[in-house]
């Protein structure tokens, strides 16, 4: 009982501390680092932007969003892998309804497969149509 007590003491004890570092950091963040970069917060305090304008866009928002509009980790995760301007799928102008419904259905690097219970064909086939809108 008493081991116990002292482990959750000196836990609190590291989450106070651990608590206070991650404060000082948010306080330094736009502070340059040593050699002349400057470490930011990741998402500069922005918000991902999960406004819609069509029913077509709100399925994407709904489904897709999370991951594929400003800092999802799939947008993240392609930027790294190719050119930047291609991540954010709604701005592409090369995808394909089929291409997009194919990677959706098999998944792709780290993009995990998207069954049938989390989008059905009648959902991914639009939201397929609205990316490859670009195409025009």
């Amino acid at each position: 009982m008493r081991a116990a007590l002292m482990i959750a003491v000196a836990c609190l004890a590291l989450g106070a501390c651990r608590a206070s570092e991650t404060q000082s950091e948010q306080d330094n963040a736009s502070a340059p680092a040593a050699g002349g970069t400057q470490v930011r917060n990741a998402t500069g305090g922005a918000l991902q932007d999960r406004s819609f304008s069509s029913p077509e866009e709100r399925l994407y928002v709904e489904k897709c969003g999370l991951c594929h509009r400003q800092m999802g980790m799939g947008t993240v995760i392609l930027a790294r892998r190719m050119d930047p301007k291609l991540a954010m799928l709604e701005d592409r102008t090369d995808l394909s309804e089929e291409a997009v419904i194919q990677i959706a259905r098999s998944g792709i690097g780290n993009m995990p497969r998207i069954q049938r219970g989390e989008v059905s064909d009648e959902q991914l086939r639009t939201i397929a149509r609205y990316l490859a809108k670009g195409k025009r």
